[in-house]
């Protein structure tokens, strides 16, 4: 049996599992299990399928890490019995009778909906948007992660699945305090009303791209608890 629990990651929107990247090599060679499995960002109920799916390929006890979007994936995934603490990184944390959408709703709009196009039946970001989603990365990186962007069905948050993990197992949470996707204000209240561990970092809205070391620590801090 493996001594150590394992790591399974949910991305966000106008992502794939590449996106955690700056911290997979680590937390390999510390010996963990680690699946990064890409969603389709399609439906909800899909999403949450594969991040269970993934919970199959590896050793249990597993902590389930989620960017944005992919907060409420583990959310939702986490009451698998396989899945043992959550991580949330910039990240969205519906309770039972919220929704993605209905969550944002309660803060201010972000800046990078201004930033959007819906076409095809699809949320696009528009280049003038990446420094509202990455603007503290170099403008290289920058680039590479706006051109890799997975875009999501227009529907995806308003979509919503029974189960509550954060309401039942121990939970971490980084606030991005300079984050113009997810507004800070709602990261600070998901995170108190789940108790969760909470970090703060002066990021945008991918910490694990930005301050990989940062959440390599939370990740591995929740993972060592199990």
């Amino acid at each position: 049996m493996p001594a150590k629990s394992s790591i399974v990651f949910a991305h966000g929107l106008w992502a794939d599992g590449s996106c955690y990247g700056k911290v997979i090599p680590a937390l390999q060679a510390d010996g963990h299990q680690v699946c990064p499995p890409r969603t389709a960002s399609t439906t909800l109920e899909g999403d949450v399928a594969t991040v269970i799916r993934a919970l199959g390929r590896v050793s249990s006890p597993a902590i389930l890490v989620g960017h944005s979007y992919g907060g409420t994936v583990i959310t939702a995934a986490g009451t698998d019995d396989r899945a043992a603490g959550l991580v949330y990184i910039s990240a969205l944390a519906p309770d039972e009778s919220e929704t993605s959408q209905s969550l944002q709703e309660q803060f201010p709009v972000t800046d990078v909906f201004s930033h959007i196009e819906i076409a095809d039946g699809r949320i696009w970001m528009l280049p003038s948007g990446i420094g509202c989603f990455a603007g503290d990365l170099p403008e290289q990186e920058q680039q590479l992660v706006w051109a890799t962007q997975g875009v999501p069905d227009a529907d995806l948050f308003n979509q919503k699945l029974g189960g509550t993990a954060w309401r039942t197992k121990p939970s971490w949470y980084i606030v991005a305090n300079n984050d113009r996707t997810v507004h800070p204000d709602l990261e600070r209240f998901v995170a108190k009303r789940m108790g969760a561990h909470t970090y703060d970092v002066d990021s945008s809205h991918v910490p694990m791209l930005s301050h990989p070391d940062f959440v390599l620590d939370v990740i591995r801090a929740a993972a060592n608890s199990i």
